[in-house]
């Protein structure tokens, strides 16, 4: 059994202004049958509060369909963020693209 996945690699800063573009193509994403969705945060340099913020609405309408969504390679301001905020007991994260398939699409 194959899992439908989207990887989804936004890039610069990740703020309010980006939040309707996330969103839209989260929207595709479930709309073409996407069970997990992957954001990966490689070429993500800075999230602020506001970004954090789209990542939950995101991660809630991802589980109102049932879905999955996950993380991965965030990096160290965007980790810290996380731990001050306890989102990354929130969300599942992974190092990379290869340990999200590897953990994830092998099973």
């Amino acid at each position: 059994m194959t899992l439908n996945f989207k990887v989804i690699a936004p890039s610069g800063i990740l703020d309010g202004t980006r939040a309707e573009y996330l969103r839209k193509i989260v929207d595709e994403a479930l709309l073409e049958g996407a069970e997990i969705i992957l954001v990966n945060l490689k070429e993500i340099t800075f999230v602020d509060s506001s970004g954090l913020g789209v990542l939950v609405v995101l991660l809630k309408q991802v589980r109102s369909h049932n879905r999955q969504l996950c993380l991965c390679s965030i990096n160290d301001q965007v980790k810290m963020l996380f731990e001050l905020t306890s989102m990354d007991q929130v969300f599942k994260v992974y190092d990379n693209e290869d340990s999200f398939e590897e953990a994830v699409l092998s099973v």
